[in-house]
């Protein structure tokens, strides 16, 4: 089983890269992020790679780094997720985005991936919001905790949102003042404090 690709990156396409190793071309299917952060023809290159061996064929997904492959494999287990969707998926926003997007219920986000309508994005929210670190990217990495999404959190995302925020933003907003405010912060608190953080 293929792990990772080290060698001369050959060609780039819409979804996959072609890298030499050893004079042999190796085809690894990979999202927009990765193929984007490839370096040029010619040069040095590294994949990880995740192997999908079928009755039918052998394919190789490419991964810039750990966090996406990951996201990769984590993505299909949801159902009608493959390996094309959870590709799609990725080829958007950044893992920690992503991250951020399932746990602040962010459906439309999610949505925008080719391949994902409302019904998946549902799917997504439901079936990996208690697999991704709660709010874990909105809280940022000076954070020394994720913020749970629940009770005064949760009503005050739902206020921030029907103020017109998106929700991405609004998750962040409140996660800043939750963590300014601390634990024992009501949803009144909660709001004024994401407003006044998305006021900066």
């Amino acid at each position: 089983m293929i792990a990772s690709l080290a060698g001369t990156l050959e060609s780039v396409a819409l979804d996959h890269a072609v890298i030499e190793v050893a004079g042999v071309g190796y085809r690894a299917f990979c999202s927009a992020r990765t193929l984007r952060r490839l370096p040029g023809a010619g040069e040095a290159a590294r994949l990880l790679v995740d192997t999908h061996v079928r009755e039918d064929h052998i394919h190789l997904y490419g991964f810039i780094d750990a966090a996406e492959r990951d996201w990769f494999r984590l993505l299909q287990n949801v159902q009608g997720v493959g390996a094309k969707v959870a590709l799609s998926i990725l080829s958007a926003p950044e893992p920690d985005r992503l991250a951020q997007a399932i746990a602040a219920q962010d459906k439309a986000a999610l949505s925008q991936a080719q391949g994902v309508g409302g019904k998946l994005a549902q799917r997504l929210v439901v079936e990996l919001k208690d697999k991704v670190p709660a709010l874990a990217a909105v809280a940022g990495p000076a954070a020394d905790s994720a913020v749970p999404i629940g009770g005064a959190v949760a009503d005050a995302i739902s206020a921030l949102v029907n103020l017109g925020y998106r929700r991405i933003e609004a998750a962040g907003a409140v996660a800043s003042a939750h963590r300014n405010l601390g634990e024992r912060a009501d949803v009144g608190a909660l709001v004024r404090g994401g407003l006044k953080e998305l006021a900066r």
